[in-house]
């Protein structure tokens, strides 16, 4: 981006034995185990993120929990709060290891669920196998896929004809079943370790797609469907989303007391069982709401990469948009909160300054630069016009 400094990749994702600096202290991301929070466990962290953080949690694109400002001197006493919970790995190469995306409307002891476990444990046993810092599995095994639109480097899912595993990026996959699922999983993640998916610790699946196609024994056909959730009642519960991926503690807490929580990669929470839930900080219950158009970053000044704070001005012109145009307002030119494209890009080059990218991603060439909030506030139909 012109005008603007290179952020900085650092080419992984923060864990809770691996925590990452920001700008309002250490970010540290919980895998929850099949990504499921008990009440006993949600209670927990929220008391430890008001404890030893700001009382800010957010859930990733990987449906893992983040502990916001986190003090360096209070990290300690955190992991040892974590242990007795049963979140935390044996050691930071497992927990990077255990990159695991699962379906959240999974049932007791389905496909799903009892993949997801088996390859949990594999990838926690497989000290030798040493991947790229996000490189992760997504486990789909439902009637219909859901996490299609999600990242995710090897997958398993239900394919025409039955389980298949399938290579991000390839259209077809190879037959397995439910008792070789994880097995095989480990086998592609070492032949994309083989092929040179990796070079320098670095890589995802679909870069070596893209360059040598899957492995000749992956012909099977995969099911390719879209999927859209939106915050309302579900088969296992209610499903309620975030306004930008974030809420304060004392909202986990208090969702804890409607049922289980499992946490999902489109940034919202489903509450197991739960029909109704009262109006809480940060939630979003009506699925009309204008805010589900807009993904914002942390922004400035929790963010280091960040130029320019985000989340006021995306909460300002969310009611400005057409129904059903998407914008992203990034802070920097990573673009973490969307890394692919959207309709509307605004990417901060500067202080209160601003790109806008369209159809394109953070990084891409702006039709207007040098926008300020103000002037996006007052014109907003900047963002649509002529499109």
């Amino acid at each position: 981006m012109s005008g603007s400094a290179a952020p900085k990749v650092y080419g992984w994702c923060p864990g809770a034995l691996r925590p990452m600096m920001s700008g309002d202290g250490l970010v540290v991301r919980i895998r929850a185990p099949l990504g499921r929070l008990s009440t006993t466990q949600a209670e927990g962290v929220a008391e430890l993120a008001q404890t030893f953080g700001n009382g800010l949690l957010d859930i990733s694109a990987r449906a893992n929990l983040q502990l916001r400002g986190i003090r360096e001197d209070s990290f300690e006493d955190l992991i040892a709060g974590l242990r007795p919970l049963g979140l935390v790995d044996i050691d930071a190469a497992a927990e990077a290891r255990r990159n695991i995306l699962l379906a959240p409307f999974w049932q007791e002891d389905d496909d799903t669920h009892a993949i997801a476990s088996a390859l949990s444990a594999a990838l926690t046993a497989a000290t030798g196998l040493t991947l790229p810092g996000k490189f992760g599995f997504a486990i789909d095994c439902g009637a219909a896929p859901v996490l299609q639109d999600c990242a995710a480097d090897i997958r398993i899912e239900r394919g025409p004809a039955g389980l298949i595993l399938r290579a991000d990026g390839a259209t077809t996959g190879k037959a397995v079943t439910r008792e070789s699922a994880a097995a095989e999983a480990l086998a592609l993640a070492r032949w994309f370790l083989d092929q040179g998916g990796a070079p320098e610790g670095r890589g995802r699946m679909h870069r070596l797609i893209a360059r040598r196609g899957p492995p000749p024994s992956h012909g099977a056909l995969a099911l390719q469907r879209p999927f859209a959730a939106t915050p309302g009642h579900t088969p296992a519960g209610t499903l309620a989303a975030l306004e930008f991926g974030q809420m304060p503690a004392a909202t986990l807490a208090e969702l804890a007391t409607h049922g289980e929580i499992r946490v999902t990669p489109w940034r919202m929470l489903l509450i197991e069982g739960a029909r109704d839930l009262p109006p809480l900080p940060g939630l979003i219950l009506d699925a009309t709401d204008p805010r589900l158009q807009v993904t914002a970053c942390t922004g400035a000044p929790g963010c280091l990469q960040a130029l320019s704070a985000t989340r006021d001005l995306a909460r300002d012109l969310a009611p400005q948009l057409p129904e059903g145009t998407r914008l992203h307002v990034s802070g920097c030119a990573k673009g973490c909160a969307c890394p692919g494209p959207s309709p509307v890009t605004l990417t901060a080059t500067g202080a209160d300054e601003f790109s806008l990218i369209r159809n394109g991603t953070a990084a891409d060439q702006p039709l207007i630069t040098n926008l300020s909030a103000d002037r996006l506030r007052a014109a907003p139909e900047l963002l649509t016009e002529g499109s």
